[in-house]
């Protein structure tokens, strides 16, 4: 008798609300919607085309709900097809629902390029002053949700140990797990100056080993050797090893210019350090025929799944490469 009664007594809003809630269907939210879409599209068939379900598939979906929720939704004849109380109050509650579903999907879409998160690199100080804030101005602009840290250091650092997403380095040997990607120019010349007042005093060089007669101000690695400085001499690669005036660490890298120019030596730096003390005349070139041509840095990570943030950014160095 209980059973007969909840068949035919009036259903409430909040008693259908409480009823779905206890449905155990897991695919009750498809359910829903093909309900609805019988409701919205007036019959089984074109709620079948317009799902494009087949029209037994969308029977036995509406018979299996009534059959869950104990009463009826639709009232079926051979001719025609209206909602009960039920099944109205019940369209009318989930229509909302639905609409902001597919409002949600819609934007979730519209949005699929919109970047969140974190990107955290570690550097050698080479790449800070000029080869990396144009591209972080590009990843800027396209994805300011992001928040970017950098960590500047000149040795081989291990970057997941780090808890960095990549690294960047110059002529890195790269573990086998490792992607790596120019970032920057491929090419880097580097170049020898010195103040006009050193060269007035000491003498320009002329060959390079002459070098070797000079006060040099010079780069150590952390915990390892010096920078070696490499000319071309008869179409080939020659290394030399001046006398040191000066060693400066790497992490200083940016302020060797500034003791070039207090007139202590002869430096070897990247020749687009250089530009703007060749224009202004602070610094002269040195043997300028001689410079040698190095690899240009490059960008390393884990060769597994990329988190979105360095996806990204892989993506800026990869449209604003530098020959």
């Amino acid at each position: 008798m209980t059973g007969i009664w909840l068949f035919f007594a009036p259903v409430t809003t909040r008693q259908l609300s409480n009823t779905l809630f206890s449905m155990k269907n897991s695919d009750s939210l498809d359910d829903l919607a093909i309900f609805h879409a019988v409701v919205r599209e007036g019959g089984f068939r074109a709620a079948s085309r317009r799902l494009g379900l087949a029209p037994s598939k969308v029977s036995s979906t509406i018979a299996r709900m009534e059959a869950a929720l104990g009463v009826p939704l639709l009232r079926r004849t051979t001719r025609s097809m209206a909602t009960t109380d039920a099944g109205q109050a019940l369209a009318e509650r989930i229509g909302p629902l639905l609409a902001g579903l597919d409002a949600a999907r819609a934007e979730a879409a519209e949005t699929a390029e919109l970047v969140r998160g974190r990107l955290k690199l570690n550097v050698p100080g080479a790449v800070m002053p000029d080869v990396l804030p144009p591209f972080l101005a590009v990843f800027h602009a396209r994805h300011p949700e992001v928040e970017v840290e950098i960590v500047v250091e000149n040795g081989i650092v291990d970057i997941v140990e780090a808890g960095c997403d990549a690294g960047i380095r110059y002529d890195e040997v790269l573990a086998q797990d490792m992607v790596s990607i120019p970032i920057g120019p491929r090419k880097q010349q580097v170049a020898l100056a010195a103040s006009p007042d050193y060269l007035a005093a000491h003498g320009t060089p002329q060959t390079p080993q002459d070098l070797i007669k000079h006060q040099a101000i010079r780069y150590r690695l952390p915990g390892g050797p010096l920078l070696p400085w490499q000319l071309v001499e008869d179409g080939r690669t020659i290394t030399i090893e001046p006398i040191p005036r000066l060693i400066l660490g790497v992490n200083a890298i940016n302020s060797g210019l500034s003791f070039a120019r207090a007139n202590i030596g002869i430096i070897a730096t990247f020749r687009n350090w250089l530009e703007e003390d060749f224009a202004a005349g602070a610094l002269l070139p040195v043997l300028r025929e001689r410079w040698a041509a190095r690899t240009g840095p490059r960008l390393y990570y884990p060769s597994r799944h990329a988190p979105r943030p360095l996806r990204a950014f892989i993506e800026v160095c990869q449209d604003h490469h530098e020959g």
